[in-house]
């Protein structure tokens, strides 16, 4: 990309890139998210090293270098993180976001096909499909050795693993003759995709710079969300037939040459290739549960909301698929912008408040979508959304961030453990509440007391994360190891 700035300063340091005179009149980045970066006299060339997605960055970049080399504006721009990201930086985002697109469509799957999968399966009980969802959540049962290999390992060989059997079982779930079948095979499936979700954040934030940590789990999220989306948006084919659900799930098969892609642009994490002390989770017993706690029983309210919905729409409010499909793209897309706005108020006014205010207005607001109809409910549903995606940067981020290296992958799905333990509760709950009192609106009601609890909570409990280095935040990996790193690339040391 190239663009001509009239009246350039000699030098420009603060902004998206920063410069360094290699001769008179010329300069290179000396730090910025980009491959390529020359100007001479009033001329800029440079490609920014963002894979995947840099498409979506060029214009917004190339006005904020105009008004930064005019000198008109100093620091980073409303869109970007406080801190700038580094080349490599940048390309690890642009590869963990297209990898998210597997997560987002892979997590969201069984949510919005299940009512399906069951009448072209003959299963007609709702509790059935409250058992199926509660069984598949034993997943994580897979995923906690996957993310403890990750932490002996490394991060992205366990990483590719994961997205790669993830998609493949999701294939071999569209090949079920019953729903023994669906449910072995869908908790094989989400236990990969599980692993998947932790380790993409926990690389983001290996990576990032300190004021970049949130904004990285905002856009990854988007990203999840995007894929998500994709889900949503296909999910019309599930009314081709008895068996149409079955494309939806093969159809993840086709994106695998996204994920060799992705993978020449992913390095190991530099926080894992770096010597750093072995730790024991036991020193770190507070934040844990801290931390589990808040999962259970955010959980405990999100995932029946999230899961049931489908249902609720259908058989409580009668809405086809195609009816379905249009309220869940119209009512939680726009949560995407919510979910760039958290990462950026996470940053700027810290992640306590964010999260707080987050968890409080989706609990109130999202129960109360299920006890209306009509536009009432597609507003409750769309500004509880966007409530709800202002806690992901802002509440996400706090799992690699409270734990040291080599902790960071197993304690992230120990804390899954909780938020799955949860869910499992949630969905079995809701189903039980919603015969007793007759409707699932009652039922959500009374669970939405667990995420204001835990708004309360993260106000008075949770430590302030944001700007301080990893480092800081556990001295761990900060100390000299007792033994110097292996040679051999990647290795791990053990001191």
């Amino acid at each position: 990309m190239r663009l001509t700035v009239a009246g350039a300063p000699a030098h420009a340091t603060e902004g998206v890139v920063a410069e360094r005179e290699v001769s008179p009149g010329i300069f290179e980045a000396a730090e910025g998210p980009v491959t390529r970066y020359r100007r001479a006299g009033e001329r800029v060339d440079f490609k920014l090293a963002v894979p995947f997605f840099g498409w979506l960055f060029v214009l917004p970049v190339r006005h904020e270098l105009r008004k930064q080399l005019r000198g008109t504006t100093t620091g980073m721009p409303w869109w970007a993180p406080a801190d700038r990201l580094s080349a490599r930086a940048a390309t690890v985002l642009g590869a963990l976001c297209a990898i998210s697109l597997f997560d987002g469509y892979l997590g969201t799957l069984i949510t919005q096909t299940l009512t399906y999968v069951a009448d072209g399966l003959g299963v007609e009980s709702d509790r059935s499909q409250g058992v199926t969802l509660a069984v598949v959540r034993l997943a994580i049962f897979l995923a906690l050795p996957l993310v403890a290999i990750a932490d002996r390992r490394g991060r992205r060989r366990m990483l590719l693993i994961a997205v790669t059997a993830g998609v493949v079982m999701a294939g071999v779930t569209a090949l079920s003759p019953s729903i023994v079948w669906f449910t072995g095979a869908q908790t094989i499936a989400r236990g990969f995709s599980t692993s998947l979700g932790i380790l993409i954040v926990v690389i983001a934030a290996e990576e990032m710079p300190a004021g970049a940590r949130a904004f990285a789990v905002s856009v990854t999220s988007m990203s999840a969300a995007l894929g998500a989306g994709f889900c949503v948006m296909a999910l019309p084919i599930a009314d081709i037939g008895d068996d149409g659900w079955r494309l939806l799930y093969a159809l993840p098969l086709v994106g695998l040459p996204l994920v060799a892609l992705a993978a020449r642009h992913l390095p190991e994490s530099r926080r894992f290739v770096t010597p750093h002390a072995d730790a024991h989770l036991a020193g770190h017993g507070g934040r844990f549960w801290l931390l589990a706690v808040a999962a259970f029983f955010v959980a405990l309210f999100a995932t029946p909301v999230s899961q049931l919905q489908n249902e609720f729409l259908r058989d409580e409010r009668d809405y086809s698929a195609a009816a379905i499909s249009l309220f869940t793209i119209l009512t939680a897309t726009p949560a995407g912008i919510a979910v760039l706005a958290g990462g950026h108020l996470a940053e700027a006014r810290g992640r306590r408040l964010v999260g707080a205010v987050g968890l409080a207005g989706s609990s109130v607001l999202l129960a109360a979508m299920y006890l209306t109809s009509g536009p009432a409910m597609w507003t409750l549903s769309l500004v509880g959304s966007l409530f709800a995606g202002l806690t992901v940067p802002a509440l996400r981020v706090y799992g690699p961030e409270l734990f040291p290296t080599s902790l960071r992958a197993g304690s992230g799905g120990l804390i899954t453990f909780a938020g799955v333990a949860g869910a499992a509760s949630g969905v079995l709950a809701a189903g039980a509440l919603s015969d007793a009192l007759g409707g699932l609106g009652q039922a959500m009601s009374i669970l939405a007391i667990g995420p204001l609890l835990v708004a309360v909570l993260v106000l008075t409990r949770f430590p302030e994360t944001a700007h301080r280095e990893l480092e800081e935040l556990n001295p761990e990996d900060a100390a000299p190891p007792a033994t110097p790193a292996p040679s051999s690339p990647g290795a791990r040391p053990h001191p």
